[in-house]
């Protein structure tokens, strides 16, 4: 472990052998996935159609290279297209490059469709910066470095006036345009300068994002949200919210883009997240469960008066569409639909809410609020009654327990199980929440050093405390 860098904080578990929705360790201990890969493995893992499909396809052909053909990717875009009701794909690999395929993909539809100015300049830039160069008369070891300022100034000012509209809170990816959205300090600190051309408006309210449009939406190429966030906590949006975002799209010529590589692929109950308020995105990114948990699949869907926008030469990638990841991703649809796994992560989440509610209701001095919909779900505790102890900690305390799940941000415990779990399996992992909570916690307050309390960090973009509990 020592020769790999600790960018990751897991919890300390090895893997060894997977099936389902059970992880066994080397030792053979027997674990139940309640993470998922981060809902990379809707349909459980190692699933046998899957398989099955990586290793026929193995044998015989696993890269072309978008230089040539192959035989089956097309059908691997016939299907997907056909499946969402969109008119073309543009296929990648990891999530993070489907997000970066949609934002330039936006901010070119922006310049060819929309008309946004490529280079007008901001008048501050040609008019008051040079007076007050002027007007000040620095001295000649200054004037280098106002040049040079100056010059920076008037290259941001001709260029990039397209501007994509992101969500406080918001998690796709750590790209260095995607982190120059984020709310999210670890993500941003020390990776600067982070890149202009983003605007940031609330989570959830849609009359805040109206004033944004009106405000600046003649130069707004895309608005990107997910329609679940995942990172931030599994945080729902207002019923509404989602056609509200829908119209107001339309109303300033906007492209309304779904990251749906999280809560997309059935883990909420629908295909994708977005059919909850029966709303039609104009540009969609898949990701995660497109590849089964056994090979990176990516991809964007959108219709060819904004996908045509992007011509050859202009964005790309070695791996996307390869033969291997088309046959993996058609086998991955596959038991998405054969096995019903939408309707049964709908169903089975209705439980899981009822199990974890029944906790809350044991514990409510300890437990904030449950949430989720369809298997995609969360609790989050009260940090003031839970200090000195985290949500890793209860993690921790889980997995000595045979159950795996994840924090995020300190209060929050992700549950979002394999689809494919069982009615039973999904009661022991509520009873191991129940459990520690019941009998592990006290112990853990008792013997966990007091330091002071973790606070949630303030944010440097917004100055605002988003995850406090």
């Amino acid at each position: 472990m020592s020769k790999i860098n600790p960018n990751y904080h897991p919890v300390p578990v090895v893997f060894s052998q997977a099936n389902g929705s059970i992880i066994w360790d080397p030792e053979g201990k027997k674990y139940l996935d309640f993470l998922s890969a981060y809902s990379a493995v809707n349909q459980g893992h190692c699933h046998p159609k899957i398989l099955k499909a990586f290793q026929e396809q193995a044998e015989r052909l696993t890269l072309s290279s978008r230089a040539f053909y192959n035989d089956r990717f097309p059908v691997f875009a016939e299907r997907l297209t056909s499946m969402f009701g969109y008119e073309m794909v543009l296929p990648m690999n990891t999530g993070a490059e489907g997000v970066e395929t949609a934002l330039k993909l936006a901010r070119k539809w922006g310049y060819e469709k929309k008309k946004i100015p490529k280079d007008k300049v901001n008048p501050f830039t040609l008019v008051y910066l040079p007076c007050f160069v002027i007007c000040t008369d620095p001295s000649p070891d200054i004037r280098p470095v106002i040049r040079t300022v100056y010059s920076s100034f008037l290259l941001g000012a001709r260029h990039m006036q397209a501007i994509i509209v992101s969500c406080c809170g918001c998690f796709h990816g750590r790209t260095l345009a995607v982190i120059s959205m984020s709310c999210d300090n670890e993500a941003t600190r020390g990776f600067g300068p982070l890149l202009p051309g983003h605007v940031k408006v609330d989570f959830g309210d849609h009359v805040a994002l109206e004033k944004v449009f009106q405000e600046h939406g003649d130069r707004i190429a895309g608005f990107l949200f997910e329609p679940i966030q995942g990172e931030a906590g599994v945080i729902i949006p207002p019923e509404g919210y989602l056609k509200a975002v829908r119209d107001l799209c339309s109303k300033y010529n906007i492209l309304m883009i779904a990251d749906e590589i999280q809560s997309g692929l059935a883990r909420s109950g629908k295909m994708l997240a977005c059919d909850w308020e029966e709303v039609r995105p104009d540009v969609v990114i898949l990701g995660k469960a497109l590849g089964g948990g056994v090979i990176p699949v990516s991809a964007v869907l959108a219709d060819k008066d904004v996908m045509l926008c992007i011509r050859p030469g202009e964005h790309g990638s070695t791996f996307g569409g390869n033969p291997l990841a088309s046959a993996v991703a058609i086998a991955s649809l596959d038991v998405l639909q054969e096995e019903k796994l939408a309707e049964r992560s709908a169903h089975l989440g209705e439980e899981l809410l009822r199990q974890l509610r029944k906790i809350q209701e044991q514990f409510p001095n300890y437990i904030k609020e449950v949430r989720g919909r369809g298997l995609f779900t969360a609790v989050e505790f009260d940090n003031r009654t839970l200090f000195p102890v985290s949500a890793y900690d209860i993690c921790l305390k889980m997995k000595e327990r045979g159950v795996l799940a994840k924090p995020t941000h300190d209060t929050i415990v992700r549950l979002t199980p394999p689809l494919c779990m069982s009615p039973d399996e999904l009661q022991e992992g509520s009873k191991a929440l129940q459990d520690v909570l019941e009998f592990d916690l006290p112990n853990i307050q008792k013997t966990k050093p007091k330091n002071s309390p973790t606070t949630a960090t303030t944010c440097d973009r917004c100055g605002r405390n988003l995850y406090t509990s």
